[in-house]
């Protein structure tokens, strides 16, 4: 069965609240290759209730408000590949396409990592974030 990734696959579960809510500027692939989902599964192992929020809309603070707040904190990562590689090609030109992404669009904005907490911080100021990740 797969994590949830919204807030009614999470009521199907019988939770009311995520303990952690992992958040990642890749799209949710329950494969061991995906670290998200290696953490996700280890947590999941240990009893904790844990959602993912796969690749949220950097321009929209409500995007991280899928689960609500956390039981203990959120964790962030950029996701497989650094930001700004996903973003640009050596010349400094951008992409053309996403390998992680659906469809191959890019969603994900430069320095994600620091993004994605600054939308954390902006609904939630007293949750812990723990980061990590290639950035």
């Amino acid at each position: 069965m797969f994590l949830p990734i919204t807030k009614n696959e999470m009521k199907e579960r019988g939770w009311d609240q995520a303990d952690i809510v992992l958040v990642t500027g890749d799209a949710y692939i329950d494969h061991p290759a995906f670290g998200t989902s290696v953490i996700a599964r280890v947590l999941e192992s240990k009893g904790y209730r844990i959602g993912i929020i796969s690749m949220p809309d950097f321009q929209n603070a409500d995007s991280i408000d899928v689960f609500g707040k956390p039981g203990l904190f959120f964790g962030v990562t950029s996701g497989a590949i650094d930001s700004m590689l996903a973003k640009y090609t050596a010349f400094k030109r951008y992409r053309s396409d996403d390998p992680y992404a659906p469809g191959g669009i890019s969603h994900k904005p430069e320095r994600a990592l620091i993004t994605y907490c600054n939308l954390i911080k902006k609904k939630y100021k007293d949750v812990p974030i723990v980061i990590g990740g290639i950035e």
